[in-house]
């Protein structure tokens, strides 16, 4: 399982950003939409499994539980886990109606950043159903803490962050060139790092040493097994 291509997506201001790898080699891509992604991705070798930073299977009311169990396992990280909005929620037009929404249905309200991510989430919602490869969602900062052994006490907006995330995927045998192409220009540093540790899950759930939180996943309307895999 090694040598399978996995590849690890993450979302950025201007579109997604992608790490695949293979062995050990790393190639990076950028586009505004996430099926040109992975389409760019495929065009260089088949991809066996993708892992997201974007939520899949999303609940028709209350709390989905991966997110529950994911904040508690990153500790001092989890104010970056947000509580996924229900469906009906999501589908509102706009921010005051998605709020009175989800406080009917899940007995609280929606965050402006939660719902600044309603088209990404809504792309990957739509995009996944049509696939016939194997994606999976994924949490960076539960990554990056099963990969260090512990929740990361720096956030990755801080200098310490970035170089302790660097740190560790080099320890996995991921090392980032500093010349990656458009995805290098055009994404953020975290974004980039968040990718890569994607990419790590993917590895991890190709060679099926990866686990789902919760395990089994859940199952809402939608029918998408809904888990954070590390």
């Amino acid at each position: 399982m090694d040598g399978e291509r996995v590849l690890g997506v993450d979302a950025c201001k201007k579109g997604w950003v992608g790490v695949a790898l293979a062995g050990g080699r790393l190639e990076a891509y950028f586009a505004t939409h996430i099926e040109d992604l992975v389409s760019r991705a495929e065009a260089d070798g088949e991809v066996g499994v993708v892992a997201v930073d974007m939520p899949i299977g999303l609940p028709d009311r209350g709390r989905r539980r991966a997110d529950v169990l994911t904040r508690l396992e990153v500790g001092p990280r989890r104010n970056s886990v947000f509580m996924t909005p229900s469906r009906p929620a999501l589908e509102a037009g706009d921010h005051v109606s998605a709020v009175a929404i989800n406080n009917r249905l899940a007995g609280e309200g929606v965050s402006r950043q939660a719902f600044a991510l309603r088209e990404k989430l809504l792309q990957v919602d739509e995009w996944v159903r049509r696939l016939r490869r194997r994606v999976v969602e994924v949490h960076p900062e539960l990554c990056f803490a099963r990969l260090a052994g512990s929740p990361l006490p720096h956030a990755k907006s801080t200098w310490a962050g970035v170089e302790h995330r660097r740190a560790l995927l080099a320890s996995a045998g991921i090392a980032i060139p500093g010349d990656i192409g458009m995805a290098g220009e055009t994404a953020g540093v975290d974004d980039v790092l968040d990718a890569a540790v994607a990419a790590w899950t993917a590895r991890r759930v190709a060679a099926g040493t990866a686990r789902p939180l919760p395990d089994p996943p859940e199952v809402f309307g939608d029918g998408l097994p809904c888990a954070i895999w590390a």
